[in-house]
């Protein structure tokens, strides 16, 4: 539980980074590829500023989660990310005036009550660096397998 806060940041960052690039791509209106080079276009999309920090935001949130794949159990940091659809929904609601209705509160409430129940599981996880060290090279074959 001591890395949570390294996991949170990572959900925060993955969904403001989809906030970001909701914006840039709610500026560049409707997307054609009509009668321009679609490599330009790319390159127009791409670094429209929204479009750009957003991409750049995500890039610190793949670099903290990351980290945080080096110290706990992927199966226990991986379904916090969920939480980002949750950050997502409520902040989308709120900035760019989109749906929450029943079904999808209703959604956020079982992510967030499978959510804690993940928590819960991973309450004695101090990391996976704890397990391996009491274990001597000797122990540790060169393909990283145990003997």
């Amino acid at each position: 539980m001591k890395y949570i806060v390294f996991i949170l940041f990572t959900v925060m960052t993955n969904a403001a980074a989809q906030l970001m690039l909701k914006q840039g791509m709610m500026s560049l209106g409707p997307i054609s590829f009509e009668g321009t080079n679609p490599l330009l276009k790319l390159l127009q999309i791409v670094f429209s500023p929204w479009v750009f920090f957003g991409l750049c935001t995500f890039v610190i949130s793949m670099a903290s989660h990351l980290y945080v794949l080096s110290k706990v159990e992927l199966s226990f940091a991986y379904p916090f990310l969920s939480l980002a659809y949750v950050a997502v929904a409520i902040f989308a609601y709120f900035i760019f005036r989109e749906d929450l209705n029943a079904w999808r509160v209703a959604g956020i409430a079982f992510i967030c009550v499978g959510t804690v129940l993940i928590a819960q599981s991973g309450r004695d996880l101090g990391g996976h660096e704890d397990e391996t060290a009491g274990l001597s090279p000797d122990k540790i074959h060169t393909s990283g397998i145990v003997r």
